[in-house]
C-alpha cells in the first residue's frame, strides 16, 4: 500500500465508518431478497468515494448540520443502482471480484433491485427538505441515464470520436462527483463561489477518475480490477486509449486493431499486442496526461478554501487518483 493510500485512509476511517452505519441503517427494504441483492452489490469492497467527497466537501464549507452523513448515501445508493443496470446491459461477469448481481438472481431482480436502489437515494435526499438539492440530484439522474444510453447506441462504432467520448464519461461519472461536491455547500449555505469551486472539483476528479479507469482497463492484473482485464474492449466500448490508437497508430494497425473491435473477441496474445500498440503510439501516455490534465484543475479548484484537514485529504485524493492501481 503507497503511504498516500495509508495516509488517507487514516484521515477518513471515521468518517468512512460513519458512511457505512448509515448505509446499512438506511437501507429499508421490505423483502429480504432486495436487501441480499443490494447488499451484494453495495458490500463487496466499494471505494466509497462518492460519499465520502460529499462529507469531506461538508466540512470544507463548514457544515453545522447532522444530516451530512445520512445524505450521503445516497449517493452511494444511485451508484450501486447505476452498476446493477450497467453490469446487465454490458453483459459483464464479474464486478469487484465476484459475479454480478444478474448472474446471479437474473435479469429481472438485477434491474429492480436498482431500480428500489435509485428510489431510495432520492427518498434520502427528499428528506433535505430543500429543493435545490433535490433538483441537483433530478437532474444528475437525468444525465447519467442518458450518458449510458449514448454509450449504448456508439457501442462498436470505431468513428467514435474523443469529444463525444469524453462527453459520455462527463454524464456517466463526472456529474456524480461533481453533485457529491455541491450539494454539500448547498446544504452548508455557502456562498455561490464557494458551490462552484467544489462543483469544479468535483468535475474534474471525476473526469479523471474515468480516464484512468478506463486506462486501467488495460494495463492492471484482474485480481487488481476485480474485472476481466479487456473487459471493455469485449464490451464494445471505446475508451480513450483505444480512440487515441485508432487515430494515431500506423495504418496497417489500425486496421487491426478496428478488427479487434468489430470481433470483440481476442486471445490473450490479441490483448499483449494491443497493449504494444498502445505503447508504440503514444496511447497510453497521452490517456495519462488528459488524466492529469483534469487533476491539476481540480486541485486548482480548492486555492481559496482556508486549510483544513479535510482540505488536505481532498488534495491527496486528487492526487491518488492520479497514481492508483486500482
Amino acid at each position: 500500500m503507497s503511504d498516500l493510500k495509508r495516509r488517507i485512509q487514516e484521515a477518513v476511517k471515521e468518517d468512512l465508518e460513519a458512511i457505512e452505519k448509515e448505509l446499512l441503517n438506511n437501507l429499508h427494504p421490505h423483502l429480504d431478497l432486495v436487501r441480499e441483492v443490494a447488499g451484494h452489490i453495495l458490500f463487496s469492497g466499494g471505494k466509497r468515494l462518492r460519499p465520502l467527497l460529499m462529507v469531506l466537501s461538508a466540512k470544507v464549507c463548514g457544515y453545522a448540520g447532522t444530516y451530512d452523513k445520512t445524505f450521503s448515501t445516497a449517493f452511494e445508493y444511485l451508484h450501486a443502482a447505476t452498476l446493477l443496470h450497467d453490469d446487465l446491459v454490458d453483459g459483464a461477469s464479474l464486478r469487484r471480484g465476484k459475479p454480478v448481481a444478474h448472474r446471479v438472481w437474473g435479469n429481472s431482480i438485477a434491474v429492480l433491485v436498482g431500480d428500489f436502489l435509485l428510489a431510495r437515494a432520492l427518498a434520502i435526499t427528499a428528506g433535505t427538505e430543500r429543493i435545490a438539492v433535490v433538483r441537483i440530484l433530478a437532474e444528475l439522474t437525468e444525465a447519467m441515464s442518458q450518458g449510458e444510453v449514448h454509450q449504448l447506441m456508439r457501442k462498436g462504432d470505431i468513428g467514435l470520436s474523443e469529444e463525444e467520448y469524453l462527453e459520455v464519461i462527463r454524464r456517466k461519472t463526472a456529474l456524480l462527483f461533481q453533485a457529491a461536491c455541491r450539494v454539500s455547500a448547498v446544504l452548508a449555505d455557502a456562498p455561490a463561489e464557494r458551490q462552484s469551486a467544489l462543483a469544479d472539483y468535483g468535475f474534474n476528479l471525476g473526469m479523471a477518475f474515468q480516464v484512468v479507469d478506463d486506462l486501467l482497463d488495460y494495463i492492471a492484473d484482474t485480481p487488481q480490477l476485480g474485472k476481466a482485464t479487456g473487459a471493455d474492449l469485449r464490451e464494445g466500448k471505446l475508451t480513450l486509449p483505444l480512440i487515441h490508437a485508432l487515430r494515431n497508430a500506423r495504418s496497417a494497425d489500425r486496421k487491426w486493431i478496428a478488427g479487434l473491435v468489430r470481433e470483440r473477441d481476442f486471445t490473450d496474445a490479441d490483448f499483449r499486442k494491443l497493449i504494444d500498440l498502445f505503447t508504440g503510439c503514444g496511447a497510453l501516455r497521452y490517456t495519462e496526461k488528459v488524466a492529469g490534465l483534469y487533476i491539476e484543475k481540480a486541485r486548482a479548484a480548492l486555492v481559496d478554501f482556508p486549510p483544513s484537514a479535510a482540505l488536505e485529504t481532498m488534495h491527496d485524493i486528487a492526487d491518488y487518483t492520479l497514481a492508483r492501481k486500482v
